[in-house]
């Protein structure tokens, strides 16, 4: 997915959505590889309308990209887990640049509670994990713990027709 927070962190406030920018996003966020067209006929408007939309909502940061759904186990990432870490205080910056560069690593988030981030990682196995934690997460000079938890199985939720828009 291309990265896009930094960009709309740093740009102009994006602008308000409306219904049409809503419908443009739910039939994104089912199927990103939606023509033009078929965008364009399902929300009654132009191909130049929806293409200029679309673009907006690109330029807006608001859509960061696009991506495939992967079966992480069919290719080859068998082993799972959402690895929590506390870390050294003011020092997200920090630690996110060096968890952007783990292999495998697809999802970090700064949160609340008992532990500072939540790392989703896939790897091909269980001791391809291990080395990633043992050896690169807790060789990071900032990071002061970590949890392991292992994913049996994942479900990814898929917004279909009828689904309400996420906004």
């Amino acid at each position: 997915m291309a990265e896009g927070g930094d960009r709309a962190e740093q740009g102009p406030p994006a602008r308000p959505l409306d219904a049409i920018d809503r419908d443009i996003l739910r039939i994104l966020q089912s199927d990103g590889r939606a023509s033009i067209r078929s965008v364009a006929e399902r929300v009654h408007v132009s191909r130049a309308n929806a293409y200029s939309r679309i673009n907006r909502l690109i330029d807006d940061g608001v859509i960061r990209g696009f991506s495939a759904r992967v079966n992480h186990e069919r290719a080859g990432q068998g082993a799972s887990a959402y690895i929590t870490l506390k870390i050294v205080q003011n020092s997200w910056r920090t630690v996110r640049e060096q968890l952007q560069a783990l292999p495998g690593a697809v999802h970090i988030a700064l949160v609340s509670g008992d532990f500072d981030v939540l790392l989703l990682v896939h790897t091909s196995d269980n001791r391809t994990l291990r080395e990633l934690v043992l050896t690169r997460l807790q060789s990071i000079p900032e990071v002061l713990s970590t949890r392991t938890l292992l994913v049996f199985e994942e479900t990814d939720l898929d917004p279909g027709p009828g689904t309400e828009p996420l906004l």
